[in-house]
């Protein structure tokens, strides 16, 4: 395979020829194979060859169309060769690698048009793959236990034989089993309290095969922020337990819909504890020959894990409309987690012992000393609760306490912006106000470039935004009257984004009372693998498409997304994490509501036009715009060029003039 896509001269720098070949490709190449020039990619370039020559971190800020994706693809494929390290590209979530990678999406149309072939592997998160230890627990009696039956059924062979393996092809990812729901794939996926490294089925498992297969790539990872940040969080501790970090050294950071990061950090660097998965940990000691001492020790902390957890349930209540629930710290609750990490630090000391003693397997008891060692982290911050974010969530097994950090700034300057390559964020909405104060002091960096460029679009004849009156503080029905008007007009062929789990459901329950909508297909995320849904909807053109994550990145050009219908403006939600936003915020609803709420509605309405010959409609179900001036000023600001919000009067909203 040829190094390059263009003949390297070694005495000039090698990022300028970089970029005259791209020059070449936007301005000649592409447009030879139909490809529209866009003067966009160009500019975008040259901000991009100036990052990447001096490894700098960018913010690139490029409307709809602007195709940044194709050029900052261009630059990590040349830069991953030049340095001989794989470049990562990290999209905000794992419907969003699937878009990439897909074989009509960008990888493949640069692949076709410019003869390139391109090594690009996909790294999912750890619960993205089916767990052989969970699917083999599956008891009879469980209601879908014909459908894990057939899921078992379907093994590679390679997997129920223990001698060596002569062929792999890979297995066990969320996308090859679109018919279950999101309930029954969790009860078979990976989740945080499964434990790998004592597993006797972890070098048959399909996420560790495919594991080492992305390792090997040449030119491209694709990720998601939440698997890059865990690599980031995971690094030196899976080096200290001689394992391979979750991803090879590479040479450059591409963090596509950038503004997403954040979120994803503190994900990565949350702690889940629950007493069953404590329980299973410290007896693993009891397997071996240990001391009296030690044993006795484990039954005490066991007795206290249990009253920890039921201290804690006695001091959580529910929050509306959220599956977390808050936490009340007291007194008696530090006291119970001050009693318990005393006994799980005399554990460790006795350990200390044991360890001399070799009565114990040594990878075992590093693995049991590296988990306690966590446990303690987590609970030390816990007892700092001016440093964290807790709450708790119910399950069959009982409760699990979930601890994480309040800011992650300081993890990012260290381990991400300081390790002097180039780092690109890409997004349509970066910025607020023209301004990326907001996105640099959450992330936590102060050296950076940025630029902004406009889409191509002709929003004012492309694109018709209405805000329906109401006149019962838009009710339940009086939405669904409304959306019924408009899914009438576009005879479907719409995205319905919800703000919460709750009002899709309430949606989904009221459709089978309109039958004027009873001829349209409805498509619910949850249902089905996310993936799979969105290519039903691409290829069912008249069905509706209803969704609570698909505000950034669904890219759907064409009739079949002709209506975009956003049922109320998206607010963050009253969970633990943004209340703790907003009690450390001077102004809570200017600093944290309002920002959050206009890059969503921005990236929301965004998914309406992706060509230059897209038409549609962008409704926004929301009472507040109607009688809060300063809001509404907001998001008119956030409109395209020559859009104007449009006031309809109920019983017209189907009435809004449009092109179909």
């Amino acid at each position: 395979m040829k190094q390059y896509p263009f003949e390297y001269d070694h005495s000039r720098p090698f990022l300028q020829q970089v970029g005259e070949w791209v020059a070449d490709v936007f301005y000649d190449i592409l447009p030879e194979a139909g490809f529209e020039v866009r003067d966009e990619q160009i500019y975008m370039a040259y901000q991009l060859e100036r990052a990447f020559a001096e490894k700098q971190t960018i913010f690139a800020e490029a409307g709809v169309g602007t195709g940044k994706t194709l050029v900052y693809l261009l630059y990590a494929i040349c830069y991953a060769r030049y340095t001989r390290k794989p470049a990562i590209i990290a999209c905000a979530d794992e419907s969003l690698i699937e878009q990439l990678a897909k074989p009509e999406g960008d990888l493949a149309k640069l692949a076709h048009h410019l003869s390139l072939t391109i090594d690009a592997r996909m790294a999912k998160s750890a619960d993205r793959y089916l767990c052989l230890a969970k699917l083999d627990q599956v008891k009879t009696g469980d209601e879908d236990y014909d459908v894990y039956s057939a899921v078992r059924a379907g093994l590679p062979a390679f997997v129920h034989q223990y001698k060596a393996m002569q062929s792999f092809h890979p297995y066990g990812d969320r996308k090859q089993y679109p018919h279950l729901d999101d309930h029954q794939w969790n009860k078979i996926s990976w989740d945080t309290f499964q434990d790998c490294f004592s597993c006797d089925q972890r070098h048959r498992c399909g996420q560790t095969l495919t594991r080492e297969h992305y390792r090997k790539s040449t030119d491209l990872i694709i990720c998601s922020h939440d698997f890059y940040m865990e690599h980031v969080w995971t690094y030196e501790g899976r080096k200290r337990e001689g394992q391979l970090p979750l991803l090879p050294d590479h040479c450059a950071v591409v963090f596509d819909e950038g503004h997403l990061l954040e979120s994803a950090a503190q994900k990565a660097l949350t702690y889940s504890l629950k007493h069953s998965g404590f329980e299973e940990l410290v007896c693993r000691l009891l397997k071996g020959e240990i001391r009296e001492s030690l044993a006795v020790l484990i039954d005490e902390a066991i007795d206290r894990s249990e009253s920890l957890f039921y201290t804690l349930s006695k001091h959580c209540e529910d929050i509306p409309g959220s599956e977390r629930k808050r936490i009340i710290l007291g007194e008696t609750l530090q006291e119970e987690v001050r009693l318990f990490r005393l006994v799980i630090e005399a554990i460790e000391e006795e350990l200390v012992f044991e360890s001399d003693l070799y009565t114990l397997n040594e990878y075992q008891l590093r693995i049991v000393e590296e988990q306690l060692e966590t446990i303690q982290k987590a609970l030390s911050l816990f007892q700092s609760s001016d440093a964290l974010i807790s709450w708790a969530t119910e399950a069959e097994d009982g409760l699990t306490l979930v601890i994480m950090p309040r800011a992650v700034k300081e993890v990012l300057r260290e381990r991400v912006f300081a390790l002097n390559m180039p780092i690109v964020f890409s997004s349509a909405t970066l910025s607020v106000g023209g301004s990326f104060d907001y996105i640099t002091s959450s992330l936590g960096t102060d050296r950076y470039l940025s630029f902004s460029t406009q889409s191509p679009y002709d929003y004012e004849n492309q694109m018709k935004v209405v805000a329906p009156q109401w006149t019962q503080r838009a009710s339940g029905e009086e939405k669904m009257k409304a959306a019924a008007g408009l899914l009438a007009e576009t005879g479907g062929r719409a995205l319905i984004l919800f703000n919460g789990r709750e009002e899709m459901l309430q949606f989904k329950e009221l459709l089978p009372s309109y039958p004027e909508l009873a001829n349209m297909r409805f498509w619910f995320e949850g249902d089905a693998e996310i993936s799979h849904l969105i290519g039903y909807f691409q290829r069912d053109e008249t069905s509706v498409l209803c969704a609570l994550t698909l505000w950034e990145g669904l890219d759907v050009p064409g009739p079949s997304l002709s209506n975009v219908i956003i049922w109320s403006l998206p607010f963050p939600p009253q969970d633990p994490v943004f209340m703790a936003k907003r009690e450390a915020a001077a102004a809570p609803h200017e600093e944290v509501d309002l920002p959050y709420m206009l890059l969503r509605l921005q990236q929301g309405m965004g998914r309406l036009i992706r060509s230059g010959a897209d038409r549609g409609i962008v409704a926004i179900l929301s009472e507040e715009i109607h009688h809060d001036a300063k809001l509404r000023e907001a998001i008119e600001k956030l409109l395209p060029q020559g859009v104007q919000l449009q006031d309809v009067e109920p019983g017209r909203v189907s009435s809004t003039g449009s092109h179909f």
